[in-house]
């Protein structure tokens, strides 16, 4: 009699356990589609990889490369109006103001075009960056100049002019990476960090300087 109570109890259990989960479930749902309502979303077109190989930032937040903002990545933003802003180096920003309504989908078409040739400097310091994850904007005196992946490995680096050097590395979800360096004429110079999820910035990298080259 006492096993058969038990049981009983134990089948009560489960049901209310079942009962509540499915409650859980139904009431998400129903936020969910609340909230896609009150989103809209953005969804990026380049024609060429070297627009959907640029860097996209939404109100001054970096956000990722223009093609990997879809599915998982894709951008989602309150009503009004937004700025968005495509860097690419080498090239002039593309800059558009976007008006996002609730619940619809606003197609942007990068097009980037090639800024005025800058001066290159006669002599020149080498910068390799070995920073994971790769995908990560890099920033070179407060100018995009790509991401960490252009500039690590066996043939992948940036030439600069030598002197002192503000880098600064960053990821949607990741601390942004801050530091100075300060470069002697024809040396080579490594920067090597991994980022930290988080949203506060990082500093202290590991900075290997080998001896410099006349």
């Amino acid at each position: 009699m006492l096993l058969e109570t038990a049981n009983q109890s134990l089948r009560w259990r489960r049901a209310i356990s079942v009962f509540v989960w499915l409650l859980v479930m139904i009431s998400g749902t129903k936020t969910l589609r609340a909230q896609n309502k009150v989103v809209g979303e953005l969804e990026f077109e380049g024609k060429t990889k070297l627009e959907r190989d640029s860097g996209v930032w939404i109100d001054g937040n970096y956000v990722g490369y223009l093609k990997e903002l879809k599915g998982s990545k894709k951008v989602t933003l309150l009503p009004g109006q937004h700025e968005v802003v495509v860097r690419q180096s080498g090239y002039q920003d593309y800059v558009e103001k976007i008006v996002v309504e609730p619940g619809q989908k606003r197609l942007v078409s990068v097009t980037m075009h090639l800024a005025p040739r800058a001066s290159v400097p006669e002599i020149t310091s080498t910068l390799k960056l070995k920073i994971k994850p790769k995908r990560a904007a890099v920033f070179l005196d407060e100018k995009f100049v790509g991401h960490a992946a252009d500039f690590g490995g066996a043939f992948r680096s940036m030439k600069i002019s030598p002197g002192k050097h503000r880098i600064r590395v960053e990821l949607p979800g990741y601390r942004t990476f801050d530091t100075e360096i300060n470069l002697l004429a024809n040396q080579e110079s490594e920067v090597k960090t991994e980022l930290v999820p988080g949203s506060i910035q990082q500093n202290s990298p590991l900075i290997k300087k080998p001896d410099a080259r006349q």
